[in-house]
């Protein structure tokens, strides 16, 4: 178990160092200079913009640039912003609480739909709630965030008056950017769910169930339930990364102080520090959660945990 924990922490750490090449080679290559955003072209001389730049190792050629800031960055040093000169990892923690509460209830949303449904809609196949399900499954994973948040503020903000369209003030105005990253991951839950208790309720074990005398219910929520979420695990572990990584397009839409907000202002101003800094941290809580996701699929499913004592 140990070994193959240890593999996996070496395969991220590639994940890691390959997230950080490619977001350097993409802010490297994109059109604009940095140095004149932070210097008023109109004034600014030839001298003072070749100063800038020798100042912050912009003269340098790209290998050593990119050699000198990740080393900085595995030292815990992610460097300033080139727009305000803030730091930049402690802009970062002070701005992930609000992304870290934005994903956790966007996934207890997805998480609780996509399993409930996804459960009954296998169950009472062909029916009307099989129906809402896929139905359900079908919007979430069809429809853009932006449009669904957009949708969203209209029937519950403008309309009905219940939720704040915009901000970050409290609980209220997290349930709207919450429910648009739910309903997103919820659709991928339930069509999962359903797939594997349809494959499941057809399994010889079940039958045998039924020729015990075991209820229907007992049946379907104590033994079909259990092994029908196994791969479902997997998913819901990805997903949850992928929640976090939409939260760039929601906090822009709901206008929401996050690290989403940070690189999306960030890369419309092509500052290096500050998105390579936000990549790098999402980057390890991304893995992170792979991490914790294969070891607990060892202990969710019995054949893969023998499989690794092998």
């Amino acid at each position: 178990m140990v070994q193959t924990i240890l593999s996996r922490l070496a395969t991220s750490l590639l994940v890691i160092f390959g997230a950080s090449v490619l977001v350097y080679c993409i802010m490297y290559l994109l059109p604009g200079d940095p140095v004149l955003l932070m210097l008023d072209p109109s004034s600014a001389t030839p001298e003072m913009i070749e100063n800038l730049r020798v100042q912050l190792g912009l003269d340098q050629p790209f290998y050593i640039q990119f050699a000198n800031y990740f080393g900085d960055m595995l030292r815990g040093d992610f460097g300033k912003s080139m727009i305000n000169s803030d730091p930049v990892l402690p802009k970062i923690l002070e701005h992930f609480p609000a992304t870290l509460a934005l994903t956790a209830l966007s996934s207890i949303i997805a998480i609780t739909i996509g399993i409930t449904l996804g459960v009954l809609s296998a169950i009472h196949r062909n029916g009307v709630i099989d129906f809402v399900a896929r139905l359900v499954g079908l919007f979430g994973i069809s429809m853009p965030t932006f449009w669904t948040g957009i949708l969203l503020i209209l029937l519950f903000s403008v309309q009905l008056g219940w939720f704040p369209a915009m901000g970050s003030d409290g609980f209220s105005s997290l349930v709207l950017p919450a429910a648009t990253l739910g309903l997103v991951g919820a659709g991928f839950i339930v069509r999962m769910v359903r797939n594997s208790m349809l494959e499941v309720i057809n399994e010889p074990f079940i039958v045998a169930l039924r020729a015990k005398g075991l209820s229907e219910r007992a049946i379907m929520y104590g033994h079909a339930l259990r092994n029908a979420l196994i791969p479902a695990v997997t998913v819901i572990g990805m997903l949850i990364g992928d929640l976090l990584a939409g939260t760039v397009v929601v906090e822009t839409v709901f206008s929401r102080q996050g690290i989403g907000r940070i690189i999306a202002d960030a890369l419309m101003a092509k500052d290096l520090p500050m998105v390579q800094g936000v990549v790098f941290f999402t980057s390890i809580i991304y893995v992170v959660l792979n991490l914790l996701v294969d070891i607990s699929y060892s202990y969710i499913d019995p054949r893969v945990r023998r499989a690794v004592r092998t």
